[in-house]
Formats: structure tokens, sequence, C-alpha cells
């Protein structure tokens, strides 16, 4: 039975999700409070859950105060449930670096709707998240300053700081559960000039802007941004896939660029990483380099062997880092992958790639 713990200030919200987890034979709500002060209280008497469903604002202390505590004690997984999706705001981003495994955005109206609609969604996290290696990320500290520039500020900035000398490859990488941590722990290690790197994350829509502004602040040596129609790979940037749309690289001249796609979830998700390999594949060919990192499901597979067969080199992350080896064994069962690398081996492989 998979204990689950609901810590959210509205008191709807937390009835809306016993009803959801009531319906699953496999799932046990042990406990609720509509603050974390109150919940530690009640652990007291009922002990610690498999997972905690999480709000981020809440009354006597918040949810990342509350994650930093808890985690001390034991790292539990955690699923956010938050209506913190407003551009610059790091909070739930911030949640998914110190243990959080997944988000849920949570409207701010038509709540008993939201959650009939959602209440296969949630189960499934919910599942998913007792399969996941918890990983927290700690000491990392903010930039000063903002790196937003336009591609003239950028191309003058890689240069004067370079390290590399310039790759003819393109770095494609796809993720989902855990993929927050795991990203920044990779790009935390690039030098600077690295390839040019696109990001499919599965992320709702909303989350993936605040996800790019806060690895643009903590980043090093690279340049981070949501992905925007028709931008151009650059060495030093990374682009990542906004969470409501399909990201594909097309050719364009003797340059790549991006293009955005308005269509229907495959894989059942929108982004989806088989949408961005497969434009690799048909478009990057032999120059294209694909890894598929953390995450529960299959999407990524078969675009990952779409790339190998074009002539690219593919990667997946070692089951041993993967807070969930989900996408990267599909991965590896059908022949796509290469070879399956630890955090440190992948980071080194962007840096020297040729």
């Amino acid at each position: 039975m998979i204990k689950v713990f609901i810590i959210d200030d509205s008191a709807l919200v937390r009835n809306e999700l016993k009803k959801i987890f009531a319906s699953a034979q496999d799932i046990e709500v042990i406990g609720s409070a509509p603050n974390p002060v109150d919940a530690f209280d009640i652990f007291k008497k009922v002990g610690l859950p498999d997972v905690f469903i999480l709000d981020i604002e809440m009354p006597k202390m918040d949810g990342l105060t509350f994650l930093e505590q808890i985690s001390e004690q034991k790292p539990i997984p955690t699923i956010i449930c938050s209506t913190l999706v407003t551009q610059g705001s790091s909070s739930a981003i911030d949640a998914l670096r110190m243990g959080a495994v997944d988000i849920v955005l949570k409207p701010t109206s038509e709540i008993n709707s939201f959650f009939k609609d959602k209440q296969n969604d949630f189960i499934s996290k919910v599942r998913i998240a007792t399969h996941s290696h918890v990983k927290i990320l700690h000491n990392i500290q903010r930039r000063s300053s903002s790196k937003v520039l336009n591609e003239k500020q950028v191309s003058s900035s890689v240069k004067a700081a370079s390290s590399l000398p310039a790759s003819k490859k393109i770095i494609a990488i796809g993720a989902s559960t855990g993929g927050v941590q795991t990203l920044e722990e990779i790009f935390m290690m690039l030098e600077p000039n690295h390839p040019p790197i696109v990001v499919t994350q599965h992320m709702p829509a909303g989350f993936t802007a605040s996800f790019a502004q806060r690895l643009n602040e903590v980043l090093p040596s690279s340049v981070v941004k949501e992905a925007q129609e028709g931008d151009t790979l650059m060495h030093g940037r990374i682009l990542i896939a906004p969470g409501h749309l399909h990201m594909e690289v097309v050719k364009s001249g003797f340059m790549y660029k991006i293009a955005l796609k308005n269509y229907p979830k495959v894989n059942s998700h929108k982004p989806s990483v088989n949408v961005l390999f497969r434009s690799m594949a048909k478009e990057v060919g032999i120059f294209g380099v694909g890894i598929i990192l953390t995450g529960m499901g299959d999407d990524g597979a078969t675009g990952l062997l779409k790339m190998k067969n074009a002539g690219a080199a593919t990667y997946a992350q070692d089951e041993r880092s993967c807070i969930v080896y989900g996408m990267p064994k599909q991965a590896v069962d059908i022949g796509a992958v290469i070879s399956s690398l630890t955090l440190g081996e992948i980071a080194n492989l962007i840096n020297t790639v040729r």
C-alpha cells in the first residue's frame, strides 16, 4: 500500500485529492494538513508517508522550507501541486531541485472539474513517485546578474569566454521525471563554447520559462532560454522546449533553427522527446548527438533509434544515476543506445565531442 500525505491550505483541494486516492486500491491517504507546521504534529501519530502532495504557498511555513527540513530526516518523493507559474517565479523549480519529482499545475478556478479530469494523472504520478530515487541539490548559488542576451550578444560573449574549440555537433536531450535536478547537474559541468544544446523536458506549460530562467541564473558557462520560433542554435546556448508545444530542429541555410508545433500529444506528451529526436534524425543526421535521461515511460526511445539509424551518436543515462530508470531503459532495450553514461561522463561527452 502506498501511503500519501497531502499538505495544502485549501480544504477543497485536500478533499478532492482524498476522493481521487480513495478510488485507488493501492493508495492510502494517511493524513492531510493545511500547512507544514500542522503536518509535523500529525507525523508523530501516523509516521512519514511514501509520497507527499505539496503546495508551495501556505501559512506558517512554505513548501520549500518544509522540503528543506523534511529532507534532513528522510528524502521523500514529493509531487508539487501549485499555481506558481508566473514568469520569474522559481519556487516550483526550486522545489524540484530540492527533491520533488513532479509538478501538477493547479488552477485558480473550476477546482472540482479539474480534479475530476486529472484523477488518473494523479494516481499515475503517485505510483511513479514511489519508484523514484530522490536526489537533492544543495548550495547552488544564484548569479547576481541576468544573462538574458540577444543572439549577437551571445556570439560575442561566448567567443570572449571560449575555452573549447567549436564543435560541428548538435546535442539533443530528452528528460522527464527527475530531469530538473539531472539537467542542472550536467550543465553545471559544461565549459564555455560548448556545442548547441536543445532540451525537451516533460513539464507543464508555464513552468518551462521559469526552469530556463533558473538555469540561466545558475549556470556558469551557458546562456539558457525557453525556445521561441526561429531561435538559432548557437555554441554556448541551451534552448528548452516550451511546456505546451512540440519542438523541432530544422536546417536553414548553413544554420539550424527551432520550429515550434502545436499539434496533439505524442507518446502522451507535449512537448514530446520523440518529436525532437525525429527532427534531429531528419535534419541533422550524423552531426547529431542524442541523450535520453531519467524519466518514466517510453517517450524518446523510437526517436533515439531513428537518430542512431541516421548516423548520430546516441546515449542514455545509466541506471544507477537515474531518478527513474524508465525512458533510458526503453531506449536501451530497443537497441537505440550506443552506451549508457554517468552524469559526469555525459558532461565530458558534451565538452569533448567534435
